[in-house]
């Protein structure tokens, strides 16, 4: 983000989870969201997290095996993200 980098940030969690707290721009991993994903140029860069880094690292996974060819799991979720970025993004 800081470099200002073009990329795309997928959330792999619940859709409850999402409700409860997010990451500005962050997009759903839902039906619609997977629909998004699957149309992008595989040369996007995609970021993904989820609530502690499991569910998004297997999503990156996945992205590759789809075929991106650049791809990041947010080490730590959003837990993290709220602890070491972002205090104003809610803690459960």
């Amino acid at each position: 983000m800081k470099e200002k980098r073009n990329y795309r940030l997928f959330d792999a969690r619940q859709q409850w989870e999402h409700d409860q707290a997010r990451i500005p721009g962050g997009v759903l991993l839902d039906a619609d969201g997977v629909v998004e994903l699957q149309g992008l140029e595989r040369d996007t860069v995609l970021v993904i997290h989820c609530h502690h880094g499991i569910r998004s690292m297997n999503v990156a996974q996945q992205c590759l095996q789809l075929g991106f060819t650049e791809v990041y799991n947010l080490t730590g979720g959003i837990e993290a993200w709220a602890r070491d970025v972002d205090p104003e993004v809610p803690r459960y």
